[in-house]
């Protein structure tokens, strides 16, 4: 029988963005990285969320019981045990993000004391992830944002996505900018972040269309999935939501909706590898196939893992902090990522140096 857990750290790090970022509904100017190692036997576990501060806490003084002591090999009961203690908090945003970040560590503690890569220990539907570029902010002057889709685009990238959200003629002019720059043969994303009303999306699609977009992520809150699926049914545009998704019955309710074409899940929001597995499987049920959202490092194992796969955002902020605090980050060819199956677990390991310049 394996070791139990026996011990559980936590780090919190907050890399500045500069400058500052937005897009339809939000500004930022800084990522937090909330870190968990868990350890058994002569090995260690690394976990991770982008979420609040507030989430280091919540694992440190709450999920804490439910994970010292307990056999790394039963995540399920684990996890379980993680959930059951969220009755009294609430289970949506920070306590599943918490949750998120504990579950990866136990899948990629389990990995490394059974010696196996995770993608192995998962299994895999394809060896290699497809991803598109994602970036385009709307704060930032429309020459930068066509340098930077296109600069995806010669790196092998096939689909690229942009920020929209800041009214529908501004946002027509820098998609077409974006359109001329890549070609015709790149297939064009645009994300509104909810800043939409129904009408309006509806609205905008039309010239969206027109300029070959393929895929038009929230047009309308997340939260109003009768409006999701009236936009999905008057345009040829294919609606993706769900990165505010952090249960089973959400996303149920999306699929059986049915309010989007493809549904997006976050590991490190809908409380990690455990239920990200389940959602594909709802998803699958429907018909419907699922996209990995941010966290392109994260999401390489279990994204692989599933046949309704789409593809896995590459999110540039993720992108960015996550090669500034990990060793062994996967670097994209050709559009793809495929996982290092010569080292156990998930591959990746906190630079411990490097991070401590940013912790909070």
């Amino acid at each position: 029988m394996a070791d139990t857990i026996n011990a559980l750290d936590v780090g919190v790090f907050t890399v500045p963005v500069d400058p500052p970022e937005s897009d339809g509904t939000l500004s930022w100017d800084h990522t937090t990285v909330v870190t968990v190692r868990i350890a058994a036997g002569d090995q260690n576990g690394l976990g991770w969320t982008y979420g609040p501060e507030a989430c280091g806490t919540f694992i440190d003084k709450v999920l804490r019981s439910s994970v010292i002591g307990a056999c790394p090999m039963d995540i399920p009961a684990v996890w379980a045990a993680m959930v059951r203690s969220l009755r009294n908090a609430g289970r949506p945003g920070v306590c599943s993000m918490a949750v998120a970040a504990v579950d990866v560590a136990l899948w990629d503690l389990k990995a490394r004391l059974l010696d196996e890569p995770l993608a192995r220990l998962l299994g895999q539907a394809v060896t290699a992830v497809p991803l598109y570029g994602s970036g385009g902010f709307t704060s930032m002057p429309t020459p930068a944002l066509v340098e930077q889709l296109a600069g995806w685009v010669s790196r092998g990238f096939t689909r690229v996505k942009m920020k929209i959200g800041n009214g529908l003629s501004r946002d027509l002019e820098r998609v077409a900018a974006v359109r001329e720059a890549i070609g015709p043969d790149i297939e064009l994303f645009v994300d509104a972040n909810g800043a939409y009303r129904v009408k309006e999306a509806v609205r905008l699609c039309r010239g969206l269309e027109s300029l070959g977009v393929t895929w038009f992520e929230e047009p309308v809150s997340s939260d109003n999935l009768d409006g999701l699926r009236k936009v999905s049914q008057l345009t040829t545009i294919d609606v993706a939501a769900g990165e505010y998704g952090y249960d089973l019955v959400y996303f149920a309710r999306m699929c059986e909706a049915p309010s989007v074409d493809v549904v997006q899940v976050d590991v490190s929001r809908c409380a990690g590898i455990t239920d990200w597995l389940r959602v594909a499987a709802i998803a699958a049920a429907r018909g419907l196939q699922i996209s990995g959202h941010c966290a392109p490092a994260l999401h390489l194992p279990v994204a692989g893992a599933v046949p309704n796969l789409a593809h896995v955002e590459y999110f540039a902020d993720h992108a960015r902090v996550d090669s500034l605090l990990f060793d062994g980050v996967p670097v994209p060819v050709a559009g793809e990522l495929r996982p290092d199956l010569t080292r156990a677990g998930h591959g990746m390991e906190l630079k411990d140096l490097d991070a401590a310049r940013y912790a909070a």
